[in-house]
């Protein structure tokens, strides 16, 4: 009779049919899970991020009034003044920055930690 099985092995021996034990696998734990995933995503990662880009958008808008600088200059800028808290540390100054002035740089950290001022989430929240 299909689906009933005898095996044998060892002191061990099975009879019955077993078929109905792992057909339809319990997939709760798993859909709870990748729902509180989805949920912590949508409620808390995408708003910081969110807010992430708005204030990385308006830092950019202003050093584009300030200076000009190509994109990718001014985006490290950003990055290497937050990772720093604030300020341009002297070696990426000297190395990536300097054409810029004492007083520009200071500008510029001054406008990175205006639009940054108060953000709450993970410093690096985006990585291109």
């Amino acid at each position: 009779m299909p689906g009933n099985h005898e095996f044998y092995h060892h002191d061990l021996s099975l009879i019955n049919d077993t078929a109905d034990l792992y057909r339809y696998f319990d997939c709760t734990q798993a859909a709870e899970f990748l729902y509180a995933c989805v949920q912590r995503t949508v409620e808390q990662d995408l708003p910081r991020v969110i807010d992430y880009l708005h204030r990385h958008d308006e830092a950019m808008a202003r050093i584009r009034e300030m200076i000009e600088m190509p994109n990718r200059l001014a985006q490290n800028l950003i990055l290497f003044i937050r990772q720093n808290d604030g300020t341009l540390s002297k070696r990426k100054r000297e190395k990536e920055f300097s054409a810029l002035t004492d007083e520009e740089v200071r500008d510029l950290e001054s406008i990175v930690q205006d639009a940054f001022d108060g953000f709450d989430g993970p410093d690096r929240i985006v990585q291109e």
